[in-house]
């Protein structure tokens, strides 16, 4: 019988930190140690990917671009982005041990994921030593993954497949129609159908949606509707297989997603 024998999922906005925060504020306040403004909705289209590879993707807005010209009075070199970088880790690892508390249900449904015999592996756009933080302090809150990558030491991060791959082999898992890839960003949905695997995205607490908890539960439920949609129609026009709006949907959505493999 053809069954999900492997979940992989993301971190910030899809297993911890409701609405992935932490590296939205470290991006905007490293950029202004530069003089420089990048907005929420900037650091917010390129998340997903390794953390210095979406500070080069800011540096490559036209108006960031040119504002570095005019304040500095020539071209943004890579010293420029590793000096950005630098500051960026300086203030992520300062608060990084904040933001990682599980989103609601997590803990709950990976537990009975696991119960039922699936693996749970985990890639991040995060580093080894930043995920040395959230890592444990995540399980003292309840929420660990069998197995964890991150890009270093890999060809490339997202959107990239190597992470999915690596957890493949770690986990001991064979074929890619048994994994199913879960993550809140569209880079976590082009890594997953890059990958060939099962990819669902998930919308409430993810960085595309980028609301807080209070500021969804809040919202009147017409824009929250709309919003929600958004994030929905930009997830699967990226490929993703399935949109779910929360993870309590997801064992529902697997044993479907069994008995379609098993149809066909």
């Amino acid at each position: 019988m053809k069954k999900i024998e492997c979940v992989i999922l993301d971190w910030a906005g899809t297993a911890v930190d409701y609405g992935c925060f932490a590296p939205v504020s470290a991006f905007i306040e490293s950029f202004k140690t530069l003089g420089l403004e990048v907005t929420a909705a900037e650091t917010r289209a390129h998340m997903g990917l390794t953390k210095i590879e979406e500070i080069r993707a800011l540096f490559k807005i036209e108006r960031v671009s040119k504002a570095f010209y005019e304040k500095y009075g020539r071209e943004y070199n890579e010293s420029d982005v590793q000096a950005c970088y630098t500051e960026f880790q300086r203030l992520l690892f300062s608060t990084l041990r904040s933001y990682s508390g599980p989103i609601s249900k997590v803990v709950e449904t990976i537990d009975a994921l696991r119960a039922k015999g699936i693996k749970i592996g985990s890639t991040t756009g995060y580093t080894k030593e930043m995920m040395d933080i959230v890592i444990p302090a995540a399980a003292e809150q309840g929420y660990h993954v069998d197995n964890h990558v991150t890009s270093d030491g890999l060809p490339a991060g997202r959107p990239y497949p190597y992470m999915i791959y690596k957890n493949m082999c770690d986990l001991n898992v064979p074929f890619r129609t048994s994994v199913l890839k879960y993550g809140d960003t569209i880079s976590d949905i082009k890594e997953g159908i890059n990958a060939g695997v099962w990819t669902v995205g998930v919308v409430l607490g993810s960085n595309e949606l980028g609301l807080t908890e209070e500021e969804v539960n809040n919202m009147p439920a017409d824009e929250l509707k709309k919003r929600m949609m958004d994030v929905r129609y930009r997830m699967y026009a990226a490929g993703a297989h399935y949109v779910v709006d929360s993870i309590e949907e997801l064992p529902a959505l697997i044993e479907a997603i069994n008995t379609r493999m098993n149809n066909e």
